[in-house]
């Protein structure tokens, strides 16, 4: 599987100079429970694929069983 990860970032004038503020922090921390709710949701819809679809994206059910039984927080 890939993941493609984005993360938004200040233009040179809207740095606040290593000082994390309180509402990049909340940003970064809703940024996360919406990864984890994307891997949660992810992982659970290739649970329920049948081996004829694993076998289309090139996964067994093995490999399928070990993704989707991964934690949230894990990549």
């Amino acid at each position: 599987m890939v993941a493609i990860h984005w993360h938004a970032t200040r233009a040179p004038s809207q740095q606040r100079h290593g000082v994390l503020a309180l509402g990049d922090a909340w940003d970064h921390a809703v940024a996360t429970v919406r990864e984890w709710r994307r891997r949660t949701r992810e992982r659970g819809e290739l649970a329920q694929l049948d081996d004829r679809m694993l076998k289309d994206i090139g996964l067994t059910r093995v490999d399928a069983e070990f993704l989707s039984n991964k934690p949230f927080w894990r990549e």
